[in-house]
């Protein structure tokens, strides 16, 4: 039997450690149930191989998932294909519709994106010495906006797109009732980009969970300012996480 190799083998490696047997399914499920209640429709952006779409539907919301990965695309077809609760989009999310590069990493395809500047920021930085973006393609881009139109007005956005986070929301025009996206320590301008971009949308407040802790670390929804103040203090090595935005009821 041959062994897969490249993307293939990356792939797997993904599915093995975000949708095995180790994976912390009941505290994603729990920190989920927050936002999400049966029959709501969540988008997943930077879908990967799904494991928060399995948590969606464990839950029981409709999804739509956007994965421009030819790989992590392929896992998602064969997982959730035949669910008529999934909607799978093989496109990337941006400020403008059309095509857009993505910069792959093969043998690291969580941290591939679309965003040059969080490419060349991972340069040198510690913890990313080892991360080699080694092929360009061309996908589909879609935003948004646009999305809210084709599918509805979801309850829940999940942004995890390595350094372009910002660009997604510059393509929302509408305040969402909540939302999550993922910063990294290499990017953090990124991430005050996004508070900002909340906060002249909607009286949002804020909570992270750091890593894949599924932990919230306020316990309680803060302030923009507030929030910056802990992304820009907490140190290189924490690495990444993702910012938790809800609108007041």
């Amino acid at each position: 039997m041959t062994r897969p190799k490249g993307t293939a083998a990356a792939t797997g490696r993904s599915l093995r450690i975000y949708r095995g047997a180790g994976a912390p399914h009941a505290a994603m499920d729990a920190l989920y149930r927050r936002f999400v209640r049966p029959g709501d429709l969540v988008f997943d952006l930077g879908a990967h191989v799904g494991d928060r779409v399995a948590a969606f539907r464990r839950l029981g919301a409709r999804v739509v998932a956007l994965e421009p990965q030819p790989g992590p695309m392929r896992a998602l077809h064969l997982l959730h294909g035949r669910d008529s609760g999934v909607t799978l989009v093989a496109a990337a999310v941006g400020d403008e519709a059309g095509e857009v590069v993505f910069h792959l990493n093969s043998a690291n395809p969580t941290v591939s994106s679309v965003s040059a500047e969080f490419v060349a920021g991972a340069a040198g930085a510690p913890g990313w010495e080892d991360q080699v973006w080694d092929r360009a393609i061309t996908v589909p881009a879609t935003t948004l906006d646009r999305l809210v139109a084709e599918h509805g007005r979801p309850a829940f956005v999940k942004i995890d797109v390595e350094g372009f986070e910002d660009r997604v929301l510059a393509g929302l025009s509408v305040p969402l009732p909540a939302l999550s996206f993922e910063f990294t320590t290499i990017a953090r301008d990124v991430a005050l980009r996004c508070l900002d971009r909340l906060a002249s949308l909607g009286a949002y407040g804020f909570d992270v969970a750091l890593g894949e802790s599924q932990a919230m670390s306020f316990g309680r929804f803060v302030g923009r300012q507030e929030m910056a103040r802990y992304l820009m203090d907490l140190p290189q090595a924490a690495n990444s996480g993702d910012v938790y935005a809800v609108l007041p009821a």
